[in-house]
């Protein structure tokens, strides 16, 4: 395995234990155990563990961007039933590991924002980001005549924020309901066709 592949699969092993288990509760050790990869090799990939998470955040967003992509971009369906697919997933996606993992962008800015600034900012860029495809799909919503008057930037925050505390209510509750609920109320109410 070349120097690009190792690092490659230090963190996506390390995201996997984070999902799970949390940064500050994934030692290095774990992590490389896992990967068969000799403990002092570590700091030839990464200066430190918070470098190390930052690659974790990283991967987790481009991996998730690629997701959102794929749904809130796709022509054959209509703008809020994007938003409501990719949603669709989201709870599949939960329920079928049990509530255990939710969502690691979420867990993460949970157990990291008031700890560590350089995590808490590129959390933020994350989440930014996520907010501005949910408000260009609902953008295109409005100009296809799905949606009436809204601030697409504030709905989509709305979206998220929601969606974010519905997972974790999910992982506390151990049940899916939490999602369905927001899922559901949210297209009854305020995404409904005008």
């Amino acid at each position: 395995m070349d120097k690009k592949d190792t690092r490659t699969e230090i963190v996506r092993i390390g995201t996997d234990l984070i999902s799970r288990q949390g940064y500050n509760a994934t030692g290095i050790e774990a992590i490389l155990k896992e990967a068969g990869i000799p403990k002092g090799s570590f700091y030839h990939y990464f200066r430190s563990k918070e470098d190390f998470g930052l690659a974790v955040i990283d991967h987790f967003a481009e991996r998730f961007a690629q997701r959102l992509e794929t749904f809130l971009q796709d022509e054959e369906v209509t703008p809020l039933n994007r938003i409501r697919n990719f949603l669709e997933s989201g709870l599949a996606r939960v329920s079928q590991n049990s509530c255990t993992r939710g969502c690691l962008i979420g867990n993460l800015g949970q157990e990291m924002a008031d700890l560590n600034e350089r995590f808490r900012e590129r959390l933020d860029q994350v989440f930014a980001m996520w907010r501005s495809r949910f408000a260009s799909c609902l953008r295109d919503a409005q100009k296809r005549g799905e949606l009436g008057e809204m601030d697409p930037e504030a709905m989509a925050c709305f979206i998220l924020s929601g969606w974010e505390g519905a997972i974790l209510r999910a992982k506390v509750m151990k049940s899916p309901q939490p999602m369905r609920d927001f899922l559901d109320i949210l297209f009854a109410t305020t995404l409904r066709r005008q």
